[in-house]
């Protein structure tokens, strides 16, 4: 049975916000908007808040932004993008040593191994809750960092444990809004994932992708934050045949709480939590109740103003319950992200 006091984030892009927007996320998250003053994209994550929503895990990324146009006004507008694998590699290895230091720091552990998430979750219950560090298990989005795919088992052993080919295309595969299946350096990339067991995450892969990619790998797979297409109608979601494929593979899909994520008409109002509902129903029509999760993806190029009313905030996660049946919140919150690391993490 999924334990209801733990919960797990499946996605937040903490490195990216630290290292390229020079977000100071050790700070209390009020002192931080008040030094940012942001009208749009108000930041919703760090460290402190973290630790006041009881978010004992999460899924932190290693994200290097290309060098393509950003949309007007976006937070990440003037962050250099990378024009090849070398400057890829050079974005997410400083995200990694940042995780690194963090953990330094007494801010978060990183979690390789079901040991380590057993004696991560230990500590976590004998500690203050203002002494509680947050688990970090790292998740590569977008492959192109990984320069070349024998450089696959380098990054393992630094502890990406988690990896997704693409964000948009890169290239290792097709992405979202910009189609394609794997190219000839995917589809090694795949073949070297499965030969160290490393899980698939299939969110943003174009469809041709998806379904070469699911066929190839042999081992665990997740979508860490993705949606139903068939309420938000764009590839960057999930068909309800790809929700059944995972389904078939014991796969757990984090919904994504971006408005225009949730709700199509969320570009006129702001989304609700009736919306989450709905996502998460469908979605567990799809794959089952036992196979939903959260991958929030807050401050991953939204905040404040573009999450549902009533989530302003990571303080707020526990209200994310009010969007599911009561006899599935522990594990939408963070038993389904926990029996998957508990079978897709080495054991040591």
């Amino acid at each position: 049975m999924p334990d209801p006091l733990v919960r797990v984030d499946g996605h937040l892009d903490l490195a990216f916000n630290a290292v390229a927007l020079g977000r100071d996320l050790t700070l209390e998250l009020d002192e931080l908007r008040a030094r940012e003053g942001r009208q749009r994209e108000t930041a919703m994550v760090t460290w402190p808040e973290l630790r006041r929503a009881d978010v004992a895990v999460v899924f932190g990324t290693l994200f290097a932004k290309p060098d393509r146009p950003a949309r007007p006004g976006a937070s990440d507008a003037a962050v250099p993008g990378y024009r090849d694998a070398d400057g890829a590699h050079g974005q997410a290895l400083a995200q990694l040593a940042w995780y690194e230091a963090a953990e330094a720091a007494g801010d978060a552990r990183l979690i390789r191994s079901r040991a380590d998430l057993d004696a991560h979750l230990a500590e976590r219950a004998a500690a203050a809750p203002d002494r509680r560090r947050t688990g970090v298990v790292v998740l590569m989005e977008g492959a192109d960092p990984v320069r070349t795919p024998d450089e696959l088992g380098w990054w393992y052993d630094r502890s990406v444990r988690l990896l997704g080919p693409a964000w948009q295309a890169t290239r290792y595969a097709g992405g979202t809004r910009q189609p394609g299946g794997l190219t000839p350096l995917g589809e090694e990339l795949i073949d070297a994932m499965s030969a160290l067991g490393l899980p698939l995450d299939v969110s943003h892969l174009a469809e041709e992708a998806f379904w070469q990619a699911l066929g190839r790998h042999r081992g665990a797979v997740l979508a860490s934050h993705a949606n139903a297409r068939a309420l938000t109608p764009t590839d960057r979601h999930l068909s309800d045949a790809m929700l059944d494929a995972l389904a078939a593979r014991d796969a757990v899909v984090g919904l994504v709480l971006g408005n225009p994520f949730l709700d199509p008409a969320a570009s006129d109002r702001p989304a609700t939590f009736d919306a989450i509902a709905r996502q998460a129903a469908h979605v567990a029509g799809r794959v089952g109740w036992q196979r939903v999760a959260i991958g929030s993806d807050l401050d991953g190029g939204f905040g404040r103003e573009e999450t549902p009313t009533g989530l302003e905030r990571m303080g707020d996660f526990a209200r994310l319950a009010e969007a599911v049946p009561h006899e599935h919140r522990g594990g939408v919150l963070g038993g389904h992200w926990l029996a998957f690391l508990r079978r897709a993490l080495p054991p040591a």
